[in-house]
């Protein structure tokens, strides 16, 4: 089903929204900061701010006793200025009072429980812990649910981190009872008769045992879906008095910690902090770009396809990074235009003001130290305001998108447990990465999926090391590929099952007969070393150059149905298929059996999405430049990025509009880092 716009992020309040982390509970000492803040905001065009995110020794300095009176103050006053609040549970960051009078909260690693320090250390099981948390986040509900100036509720901060007590380790028995039944199945889906490490009593299971790969993956599973338990303990009393306001949580990208696919279905839109290493002075940032830019298509469809939050990035650098530089003249504007041409409906950051001390008082900032507007980083932001607010039609536009690229949390925790011909350099994340970018340089809305996804919007899916298959995705890539998909494989398919075992069928298991191969086994060659592939002329006729060149992945393959595209033209595997395509009803299944160069990849995805034809909003840009595309027909919005460091000149033709101007367009002149938005010149939208 087509959907012509989505409601806004904050229900009727039809802004893109801009700010950030702001944290007055800082500045209590010094009122006049605040209030400089507040004439800073209309500067910038803030119309949005995340508030109480670390704030709960303010709110409630002593066991039971709650000091709300600032917090009223501030949302007073946003609210008579129209503004809006992204209002978070404070349990990122537990108060001293409370670690010291109840230990137990506190996490166990390695035998040991930590001791009161950072932040994210607290136990998700721990009774104590979610009782607390309930306690605070029923005084917020209760104070604030109505009042005007809520516009969304933010739990807690990047949720994160494990524990290991005896509670977690009850909890873990009750999981795996629910998921697998009795002693005897878990026995046999952790295999765990290898080196004697079979169970004979629930209790036994108190310690995480590295070398079953089973057992590591449903802990895995667990540590997600006990946080989206605690999740749903915190979320409870918002619910319950403030059905009508929306919940989020700050997602951090591809982080390994939660699969972000489960814990997307337990808020209603997805937030998330981007943070990519722009400006290396090496000429990369269409890369960096490319990167984040999948980060995003991510974040989306965690969200279920719907527009997302940027709820932090940096408005200059950040203090963490082995070397952390700041935005050049203009990076700010693409950098921030990039995430709302994937579906972003905001723009905020991590932070506004900078913090006087601590760890992070040298990260960016929309204010200085200095304190006024008077910077360039400040100019950069405010110049931005202007433009969202310019911008503001493209709030609730879709990205809609016949092509997908699969990146699977269950796969890359199989993969990183697996010991194979390969244990450094499995590089799972960045092959997937390294198969979207022929689609994000063509300006292909791409959506990044796992594994229980919907299949039936996409013509083309890449699902490059497919390792683990989950129970029924088999049967659906086959019935999709059948009715007309596309599809790409590679290397290390269809190796293991949910509970990370082989199959006995042959790999790629039960892929084998969609994509018409088998694999016997695989080489993986030295970092320094390569492996020639030579094009058949089958190949060629589709448009496959003449040789390639493998290296670290090597499958060895027979074809079982499927026609040879290429085969290895060097090693002892000399003549043996490299690269197939398997006819399958109305579709087509390829496997590529090595893990080729950049040209490869390109050739092959870059030109099925060609042969597709799929929906480009403009040709022939320049290296480095890019367009996306928000929402059809006469909504669409054509974002126009330059992120080749150096200014472009383009040629449109006619019928185009500058979305922010009104004014007709039929060239663009961008300068370094630079962005235009674009709409059809029949119905402007600004």
């Amino acid at each position: 089903m087509t959907i012509d716009r989505h409601p806004p992020i904050i229900p009727g309040f039809s802004h893109l929204l801009h700010g950030g982390d702001w944290n007055p509970d800082q500045w209590l000492d010094q009122p006049q900061v605040i209030d400089e803040d507040f004439r800073l905001f209309a500067l910038a065009g803030a119309n949005a701010l995340s508030l109480g995110i670390f704030s709960w020794t303010k709110l409630e300095p002593e066991e039971g006793r709650y000091d709300f009176v600032w917090m009223d103050r501030i949302m007073d006053r946003l609210a008579n200025d129209g503004r809006k609040a992204i209002l978070a549970t404070p349990s990122g960051a537990k108060p001293a009072w409370m670690a010291l009078k109840y230990p137990e909260i506190r996490r166990v690693r390695d035998g040991k429980r930590e001791p009161h320090y950072s932040r994210h250390n607290h136990c998700f099981t721990s009774p104590v812990y979610r009782a607390k948390v309930q306690a605070i986040n029923i005084q917020l509900a209760e104070r604030y649910a109505q009042h005007p100036a809520l516009g969304a509720w933010h739990l807690s901060n990047e949720y994160s981190g494990d524990c290991q007590c005896t509670l977690c380790w009850a909890a873990f028995r009750t999981f795996v009872k629910t998921r697998h039944g009795d002693l005897a199945a878990v026995n046999r889906a952790w295999y765990s008769s290898f080196w004697s490490h079979t169970f004979t009593a629930w209790e036994e299971i108190d310690h995480l045992d590295t070398g079953m790969h089973g057992m590591v993956l449903d802990w895995r599973r667990f540590v997600s879906e006990q946080t989206i338990d605690f999740m749903r303990v915190e979320s409870e009393p918002l619910r319950r008095q403030s059905p009508q306001v929306p919940i989020t949580t700050n997602l951090m990208g591809t982080f390994q910690g939660l699969d972000y696919f489960r814990l997307g279905r337990a808020i209603d839109f997805s937030s998330w902090d981007s943070y990519p290493v722009w400006y290396r002075g090496d000429g990369r940032d269409a890369e960096v770009a490319c990167e984040a830019g999948f980060h995003h298509d991510l974040m989306r469809m965690v969200g279920r396809g719907k527009p997302f939050m940027l709820m932090e990035s940096t408005p200059s650098q950040v203090n963490w990074h082995s070397v952390s530089r700041p935005k050049p003249p203009g990076m700010h504007r693409v950098s921030s235009l990039q995430a709302v041409a994937h579906g972003s409906d905001s723009v905020c950051y991590f932070q506004w003001r900078k913090s006087r001390g601590s760890c992070e008082k040298f990260h960016g900032a929309v204010v200085d130290h200095v304190g006024h507007e008077n910077t360039r980083v400040f100019r950069d932001v405010a110049a931005l305001g202007a433009s969202l607010k310019r911008l503001e039609a493209v709030v609730g536009l879709p990205v809609s998108s016949a092509a997908a690229v699969m990146y699977d949390w269950e796969v890359s925790w199989a993969i990183d447990s697996a010991q194979m011909g390969r244990n450094t350099g499995k590089d799972y994340i960045p092959t997937c990465m390294a198969h979207y970018r022929p689609l994000w340089h063509r300006g292909i809305s791409t959506d990044v999926i796992d594994q229980t996804c919907d299949l039936t919007p996409y013509r083309m899916l890449v699902a490059p090391m497919l390792h683990l298959l989950r129970p029924g995705f088999a049967e659906r890539l086959q019935a999709w590929v059948a009715s007309g998909g596309i599809l790409i494989t590679t290397y290390l398919t269809g190796m293991v099952d949910e509970n990370d075992q082989c199959f006995l069928s042959g790999w790629p298991g039960p892929l084998r007969q969609l994509l018409g191969i088998w694999t016997e086994e695989g080489d993986t060659p030295p970092d320094d070393a390569s492996v020639p592939i030579s094009t058949t002329a089958g190949g060629l006729t589709l448009g496959l150059r003449p040789a390639y060149v493998a290296r670290q992945y090597c499958d060895l393959i027979h074809a079982e149905g499927a026609e040879v595209l290429a085969t290895y033209a060097g090693e002892w595997y000399a003549g043996r298929p490299a690269i197939t395509r398997h006819r399958v009803g109305l579709g087509e299944a390829w496997h590529v059996a090595v893990r080729g160069d950049e040209h490869l990849i390109e050739d092959i995805v870059g030109g099925l999405a060609d042969r597709l034809s799929l929906e480009r909003p403009l040709t022939g840009l320049p290296e480095g430049v890019v367009a996306r595309q928000r929402g059809t027909g006469p909504t669409r919005h054509v974002f126009v990025m330059n992120f080749s460091g150096k200014p472009q000149s383009i040629e449109l033709g006619s019928g185009w509009c500058d979305a922010e101007e009104g004014s007709s367009a039929t060239s663009l002149s961008l300068s370094a880092y630079d962005a235009r938005v674009l709409t059809r010149r029949e119905k402007v939208f600004i």
